[in-house]
């Protein structure tokens, strides 16, 4: 097996559990502007991406007015944040040991997000994981300038702990988008997960060296 030194994994889905709320909210707030879209057809379409760019192409696809993308996000924005001040968010299955694992093995740990950093860290502050102990750095949708399928995030990851091969580095997610990112960057290593926004058929289309049904399965492969 390759020598990784670096995981990039997505939060909401791989190793958060939030139950698709980011989804159902964005569903909601698309639909309350006068749509009419399913959760099934949001998370095929809008899963792992930047949300205002999600809510735009979605609107696309759908005939709709581009010009509303940011009027809806808004919205969505106010939403999410009032849903996770009252949702139960937890970690995945078996996560928090699998992060405690691979920091012990002295790999770097980067969660990585379309997400904005407001919400990230409320995600982060409900689950009480700590900078240091549970992962190394998180990084946003916030800290580049090209949202996912771009390698932005992952190049970021990598420069901020010296990595220069990306064939070092794993980049896990639930979503297609995620696996484009991780495909994108070289990465020597790309794992779709079943825990979150979409299913094997979706998944497959990417396809990623493995998938598998909680992250924490991967500690058999490294």
């Amino acid at each position: 097996m390759k020598n990784i030194e670096l995981l990039v994994l997505d939060m909401a889905g791989t190793t958060i559990d939030e139950d698709n709320v980011v989804y159902k909210t964005l569903t909601e707030a698309v639909n309350s502007h006068g749509y009419s879209v399913s959760l099934e057809k949001v998370l095929r379409s809008c899963a792992g991406m930047e949300k205002l760019e999600a809510i735009t192409s979605l609107l696309k696809e759908i005939n709709g007015n581009e010009e509303d993308a940011t009027v809806i996000f808004e919205n969505f924005s106010e939403k999410l944040k009032e849903a996770y001040r009252n949702l139960d968010v937890k970690p995945i299955n078996g996560t928090e040991n699998f992060l405690l694992t691979m920091k012990a093995q002295n790999k770097k740990v980067v969660l990585n997000t379309g997400y904005t950093s407001e919400i990230a860290h409320q995600l982060l502050d409900k689950l009480q994981w700590k900078e240091n102990i549970h992962f190394d750095a998180l990084i946003t949708a916030d800290d580049v300038s090209e949202s996912r399928p771009s390698p932005e995030m992952i190049n970021l990851a990598m420069k901020k702990f010296n990595i220069m091969e990306p064939e070092k580095v794993l980049k896990a997610g639930d979503s297609v988008i995620d696996i484009e990112e991780g495909k994108n960057a070289g990465c020597g290593l790309t794992i779709a997960v079943l825990s979150g926004a979409q299913n094997r058929t979706e998944l497959e289309k990417a396809k990623p060296d493995y998938i598998l049904n909680t992250i924490s399965e991967a500690e058999h492969i490294l």
